[in-house]
């Protein structure tokens, strides 16, 4: 595990353990993902790993409840989780609504993610600001089984990726010289500082996001920011050079912001060719 990743998990920007029902589609991608991510991950399943596609294949560390039920597995899963997430295209039906009227009962912490209503860079952002939230360390992952919807593989898939990330920037930037008494005084200092707490395949990963998808990388650094880097009487000279560059009279949720930004472009600059590995 890398540095930056046990940073993150120490935080709960990620989960610890991802686990699900094991059913085609969303639960299948989660547990995918958690296999590609290197993520523990596991969750019950009905006796004989049963699924609609067969048996769940052994390379799912999964462990089977004594029935033959999706009822019953769900509710396991529900309760052995910190949180669940579910999502959809469009308004839950039947095993999906079923989750979430059980984390209701139950009163465990849900997020359903309608992914009809909201882009897949903000669904990834908002699961992400909800994992920090909440201190998800076991994370449920729910929705329809393919047969119902073969879009959901993929985008369970897509915003999982994309929400780990997120976590993993943001866990960087909390880094040993998060205690150094002298908060950057420049633009240029708080970008270099913020490069240099990342991950060489965070900085790629920075690098490669299209102009439309910064609000994610905005939402989930400028709070850091602000609170680390005395964006307030404290360290007017940042703010100075925030509003000299930018050639605007910003507030200090703008200074982060253009913070945000200027490290993207310098990524994209020096970055922007590199091959993750």
């Amino acid at each position: 595990m890398s540095g930056t990743e046990q940073k993150a998990r120490e935080h709960q920007t990620v989960p610890h353990k991802i686990i699900s029902g094991g059913q085609t589609g969303a639960d299948r991608a989660a547990l995918d993902f958690a296999l590609d991510a290197g993520i523990p991950h596991g969750g019950w399943v009905p006796r004989g790993r049963l699924a609609e596609d067969g048996p769940l294949p052994a390379r799912y560390a999964v462990q089977e409840i004594d029935r033959r039920s999706y009822a019953a597995r769900t509710e396991k899963n529900v309760l052995e989780a910190d949180g669940t997430l579910i999502l959809s295209h469009g308004k839950l039906t039947g095993g999906s609504a079923l989750t979430r009227r059980l984390a209701k009962r139950h009163e465990r912490p849900w997020l359903h993610l309608d992914l009809e209503r909201i882009g897949a860079m903000d669904a990834a952002t908002s699961l992400q600001a909800w994992i920090e939230e909440k201190g998800i360390r076991v994370l449920n992952v729910a929705g329809p089984r393919a047969s119902q919807d073969p879009r959901i593989y993929e985008a369970t898939r897509k915003i999982l990726k994309t929400a780990y990330h997120l976590g993993l920037v943001a866990a960087g930037t909390r880094g040993p010289w998060s205690g150094r008494p002298d908060p950057p005084t420049t633009v240029r200092d708080a970008v270099q500082r913020l490069a240099s707490e990342m991950t060489l395949k965070d900085r790629v990963t920075v690098s490669r996001m299209a102009e439309r998808d910064l609000r994610a990388l905005v939402t989930s650094l400028v709070p850091y920011i602000r609170r680390k880097y005395g964006l307030s009487r404290e360290n007017p000279r940042l703010i100075q050079s925030c509003r000299l560059q930018s050639g605007e009279n910003l507030d200090t949720e703008q200074c982060a912001a253009y913070i945000v930004r200027r490290l993207w472009s310098y990524l994209k600059r020096t970055h922007g060719l590199r091959a993750v590995k």
